[in-house]
């Protein structure tokens, strides 16, 4: 069980360029009180992951700390306040969240498996963490839209380019319908660009609509890598970073960033 009951404290956090998160508490006792984070269940399903954390006194005010491990399953993590062992939850709203570490985070070479947490302010103004843990991840980091195609450089993270390394657009829905885009490899074996021809596209798409998921195969027979954008300081993307939409004579293509940040293009529709 959880509630909201009474006045609602207000908790910030920071977190560093490892993914450790410094919760800053209001002043009030430290003994017998604890933070804990719960992993938000799909809907119509149980509660199954949480992760409790002790408070300690920092000055006027209290800490809790959520380290680098355990590495948080991939999914979105409510925070609530304990205030007794047993007691009902208490949501916590969003304070200041220091994420200046988070910023370039694209610049960095991320090991395999990639764990990846962002503190972020819900809708109705709580305090969550997104995280994401990933076998390897491959990084969008520019995404450049003109009338007649779309050009993506990406860089591989825990993986590297190997012989028969490709880029595939998998149509959502379909099973094995995919194309395969030309791409450009990088001198370092990681970092590649790729154009997504428009016309070509819509041409292989279904009457009506569909969307194409955006993957990087990195040798002959390996499994996908989404590609996405992950490393930074923003948890959702989706109705933040809009690329123009393209006409193709009353067919519109747009690439967007999906829930999970991942890159996916749609086809269909009005311009």
């Amino acid at each position: 069980m959880s509630t909201d009951g009474g006045k609602q404290p207000r908790a910030g956090c920071t977190i560093d360029t490892d993914g450790r998160i410094t919760f800053d508490l209001p002043p009030g006792p430290s003994e017998g009180q604890q933070l804990l984070l719960r992993l938000r269940p799909r809907k119509g399903q149980p509660e199954k992951t949480v992760h409790v954390l002790g408070i300690e006194p920092a000055g006027e005010r209290r800490s809790a700390v959520l380290d680098t491990r355990p590495v948080l399953t991939e999914g979105r993590w409510d925070v609530y306040l304990l205030r007794e062992p047993g007691a009902e939850r208490q949501r916590l709203r969003a304070g200041l969240r220091d994420l200046r570490a988070l910023v370039g985070g694209h610049l960095r070479r991320w090991p395999a498996p990639l764990a990846v947490r962002i503190p972020y302010v819900t809708k109705d103004g709580h305090l969550a963490v997104r995280a994401w843990l990933r076998t390897a991840h491959t990084e969008a980091e520019g995404v450049d839209v003109t009338g007649r195609s779309t050009t993506v450089g990406a860089r591989l993270h825990g993986a590297s380019l190997q012989e028969g390394a490709a880029v595939i657009l998998r149509l959502r829905g379909s099973g094995d319908t995919v194309r395969t885009v030309e791409h450009r490899a990088g001198d370092d074996g990681r970092s590649l660009s790729f154009t997504v021809d428009h016309a070509e596209l819509a041409a292989g798409t279904p009457p009506g609509s569909g969307v194409w998921d955006v993957s990087v195969r990195p040798a002959a027979g390996a499994p996908l890598i989404r590609v996405g954008r992950l490393l930074d300081d923003l948890a959702d993307r989706k109705d933040v970073v809009v690329y123009p939409t393209a006409d193709l004579g009353g067919v519109a293509l747009r690439p967007y960033y999906t829930v999970d940040n991942d890159l996916s293009v749609e086809v269909g529709g009005q311009p």
